[in-house]
């Protein structure tokens, strides 16, 4: 990563080689930090803080991951039509698009599109249309943007899936294609998730698998299935939360120790009490690789720590792991020959 002969491998070069680490999670995090609504979730910080997106790529970099995503998730035409501001369509998918081509291009990491869910796809004539036509729109400045790969994530249809994948094979860009399995195991239309990867394999997805809704406990068993069903590139980018078997998605969480949400459950913007730590998110990267997983990152709720975790566990040293945790110089818990031995006996006492 940086390196100009890396720089030159494109993504199935790289997952040839290795596993490729991936950031996502651009729409939580700038939630969190107060420029982007929940609920909406469109990304207008793009063209009103595009210095805030560009600094979010390069930290997502510097933390490990190889793929600098547009934050176009939910640029799209339905979202911008929501908040009634479908005039800045074009120009957020652009801005958004030269943004992260700029960071790649400084940092040697691939730059990917990105679409996703319409959330208005229903499985009939009229919505395969709407949807295929506002994927096209996004690809096409995909295209001209000249971006390394497209991702298309978060998908609950599996046919919708396969109309994004359509639209990118047109493109001839490499593709990315990631559902998102709710708490009954199936697509809406009561496919399984190794299905439907089979289905993108067959239809020429160069990498299928999972992203977002799940947290790694309840992804790893899906992707294990996914892993065994198909050939090609595999790839889990769990929800950074502690998801279980009775709640295995993040809007499923709830909150016995706190009741008045706003929405009257902890999904979004209340799930703290259930963030995995940078270990858990780790130990999830090491297993998925160990089961063939190649494509590997962390969806809604990622901090650039969670990143790190990804790329020290599948043996990476990024710039970040600079600053990664040195406890034995630490006044009371270190063991470092400058700690004082009188203050690590104190440390029982905190």
């Amino acid at each position: 990563m940086g390196e100009t002969a890396e720089a030159k491998l494109g993504l199935l070069e790289r997952l040839e080689r290795g596993p490729v680490v991936c950031a996502e999670g651009y729409l939580f995090e700038f939630e969190r930090r107060g420029y982007l609504q929940a609920g909406a979730f469109v990304p207008e910080v793009v063209l009103e803080h595009p210095d805030l997106v560009a600094g979010l790529h390069r930290e997502f970099v510097h933390a490990g991951s190889d793929v600098v995503e547009a934050f176009t998730y939910y640029a799209h035409r339905e979202k911008l039509r929501v908040i009634d501001k479908e005039d800045l369509l074009e120009s957020m998918n652009r801005q958004a698009l030269a943004i992260a081509t700029d960071v790649a291009n400084e940092t040697g990491a691939l730059v990917a599109g990105n679409i996703c869910n319409t959330n208005i796809f229903l499985g009939d004539d009229q919505t395969r249309r709407d949807v295929r036509a506002m994927f096209d729109e996004q690809v096409g400045w995909g295209v001209e943007a000249d971006v390394d790969l497209i991702v298309a994530e978060t998908f609950t249809w599996g046919e919708e899936a396969l109309i994004a994948l359509e639209a990118i094979r047109e493109t001839g860009n490499p593709s990315v294609v990631t559902l998102s399995v709710h708490q009954d195991g199936v697509t809406r239309e009561g496919w399984t998730p190794e299905e439907v990867c089979k289905r993108l394999e067959d239809a020429g997805a160069d990498v299928v698998g999972l992203n977002c809704g799940r947290g790694p406990q309840t992804m790893l068993p899906l992707v294990e299935r996914i892993r065994a069903a198909v050939s090609c590139h595999v790839a889990a980018l769990p929800v950074p939360y502690r998801t279980t078997d009775a709640e295995p998605t993040f809007q499923s969480l709830r909150d016995p120790g706190y009741s008045d949400f706003p929405n009257g459950i902890p999904f979004p913007v209340a799930l703290d009490p259930f963030t995995c730590n940078r270990y858990e998110i780790g130990d999830f990267a090491r297993e998925a690789y160990e089961m063939g997983v190649s494509y590997i990152g962390v969806c809604c709720g990622a901090g650039p720590h969670h990143i790190r975790g990804v790329a020290e566990a599948l043996g990476r040293t990024p710039p970040a792991s600079r600053y990664s945790a040195d406890m034995s110089k630490h006044a009371f818990f270190g063991t470092h020959s400058r700690v004082p031995a009188e203050y690590q006996e104190y440390a029982e006492k905190l």
